[in-house]
């Protein structure tokens, strides 16, 4: 009953706030289609596979499992849909799903009405999404449902002793497939013993983007005949602040930065802190001008996971914020990786600290260690190869989570 109430509040909430904030509105809107989109577009004679990702990071956790399920097992459609705008609206022209749509919010009467439209013979829940009225249903359904890629910490609800009612929406589930051996233990503490640990099907993502890499001959141009380049992806000011200062002083090495905003306000900010260096813009770029450059703003999206493999050391912004971004993508090119020390929550960054993977809190540590890549060719190639053999070496989720599933 608290549960309800709260969702209600928060359909009541997202009614009022979608008036002023264009992003809840795509939501709100996006909701509201659902049952006219599913009307539409589902086979009533198909079999449909049901996978849910909360964002656009989950989604890519979930891709390689939509992907290689499409290959082997061509007799099932595939559902997929989103909570938030920021997953839907990047991905809803995504072909390897038959049906994209957002997850009407949790509540009764949708999560019957959802499920009764669309039947699904199984449903993947991708990491973090534990929705209790949908849970029960599949269960009372007898449909099988599956946690995939999903990590717990001590710190989460169901855990605390006043959770333990809401953390029976856990006995839902078919399966658990996790990252960790902590997430198995956590769970045995409270009964659920159906688990796996197979790692995260990141990994297996990042190996699927990098095989996928673009050939960019502006990139191939700008680091031509450059002694050492660094690549600075996904970066925030305070990464900025750091790694600029240093290659300020360093002026032998290339610098490429794609800097998570890339709004005219923080580019100017960032060619302020060059300190007349020489600089341009991606968009402005051309294989001829390019070449007297010392530094490349990436000033678009889409090109950062393969531009990394322009670089010898990599930097990935976000952990003196909220946390770090995509390591993988660049760990995956056998090169080593500094990031921010906001990161206690991200697996790959606990495993990456010992085979590759550089935590940095300040200028100083971050000086002392790129001074080690500088003057020691040998070591920054190891470094580099330890990141690629953790990469490499955690693949495989994907595959195990499907062999284990009947289909």
């Amino acid at each position: 009953m608290i549960y309800n109430l709260v969702i209600y509040l928060y359909l009541l909430g997202v009614a009022i706030y979608s008036r002023f904030n264009e992003k809840v509105r795509k939501m709100w809107r996006g909701e509201r289609e659902v049952f006219r989109i599913l009307r539409e577009k589902v086979d009533p004679n198909a079999k449909y596979v049901w996978f849910h990702a909360a964002s656009l990071g989950e989604f890519e956790q979930g891709r390689p499992l939509m992907e290689q399920m499409r290959k082997d097992h061509p007799e099932y459609k595939i559902l997929l849909t989103f909570f938030s705008p920021s997953g839907y609206e990047v991905r809803k022209n995504y072909e390897g799903a038959d049906i994209i749509t957002y997850l009407p919010l949790d509540t009764i009467t949708n999560a019957r009405r959802f499920l009764r439209t669309v039947r699904p013979v199984m449903a993947f829940f991708i990491k973090y999404e534990f929705w209790y009225n949908y849970l029960h249903i599949l269960k009372h359904r007898n449909i099988p449902v599956y946690s995939v890629s999903s990590i717990f910490r001590p710190d989460q609800v169901f855990f605390k002793w006043y959770g333990r009612q809401y953390g029976k929406v856990l006995n839902c589930f078919t399966h658990f497939f996790v990252q960790n051996d902590v997430s198995k233990e956590l769970l045995a503490k409270i009964g659920i013993t159906n688990v796996d640990v197979v790692g995260d099907t990141r990994f297996d993502r990042v190996l699927q983007i990098k095989d996928a890499a673009k050939q960019l001959p502006v990139v191939e141009a700008f680091v031509k005949d450059a002694p050492q380049v660094f690549v600075a992806g996904s970066s925030w000011p305070p990464d900025e602040e750091i790694f600029i200062k240093y290659f300020n002083l360093h002026k032998n090495w290339k610098l490429i930065i794609a800097p998570h905003v890339i709004g005219e306000d923080h580019l100017k900010q960032i060619e302020k802190l060059l300190e007349g260096r020489k600089v341009i813009r991606y968009t402005e770029a051309t294989k001829e001008n390019v070449q007297d450059a010392e530094v490349l703003i990436i000033n678009c999206f889409g090109l950062l996971s393969s531009i990394y493999h322009y670089g010898n050391v990599a930097y990935v912004g976000g952990g003196f914020g909220v946390g770090i971004h995509n390591l993988l993508e660049a760990a995956v090119w056998d090169v080593p990786v500094f990031f921010g020390p906001n990161n206690q929550k991200f697996q790959e960054a606990q495993g990456l600290k010992s085979c590759g993977g550089f935590e940095i809190s300040n200028y100083d540590e971050f000086a002392v260690q790129m001074d080690k890549f500088a003057s020691d060719a040998e070591y920054l190639h190891e470094q580099g190869l330890k990141a690629g053999h953790f990469v490499k070496g955690q693949s495989g989720a994907s595959q195990k989570v499907l062999s284990a599933v009947s289909l």
